[in-house]
């Protein structure tokens, strides 16, 4: 059985074509909303847009289900370290960066060199447990 740490990683990946899937619905919608008046002028709030959506993607899931839809494929589950479901300050501050690459790489790096976890997860008293077990 892979350790949880890849199963992490494979989770985000999903997460990834998941939250792209999801884009792509956006813009899409956008664009037919959009184009009789200028049909590029969506595109240039992108980087304002995204952002916000995986914020509300993985925000949303894991305070409601535990566990984005990777983590669920992975059978993996956030929690706070005394069990109970996170809170909605718990899921904010936990995610953050997971906007964009560099961040959450350097979270996990910061939290290797120091030998704990990612260190949103110590901020935040969070943890991933795996389900099977």
């Amino acid at each position: 059985m892979a350790s949880v740490f890849s199963r992490r990683v494979v989770a985000y990946v999903i997460d990834f074509f998941v939250v792209s899937a999801f884009m792509w619905i956006v813009s899409y919608l956008l664009f037919f909303l959009v184009n009789p008046y200028n049909s590029y002028m969506v595109y240039q709030y992108f980087p304002y847009v995204t952002p916000v959506l995986i914020l509300v993607y993985f925000i949303l899931c894991e305070k409601f289900n535990g566990a984005t839809v990777g983590k669920s494929l992975m059978y993996l589950q956030v929690r706070s370290k005394n069990g109970a479901m996170i809170s909605w300050p718990q899921a904010i501050v936990r995610n953050l960066t997971k906007i964009y690459w560099i961040p959450i790489i350097f979270d996990w790096a910061i939290g290797k060199i120091l030998k704990t976890d990612r260190i949103l997860n110590n901020i935040t008293k969070t943890v991933v447990v795996d389900e099977l077990r």
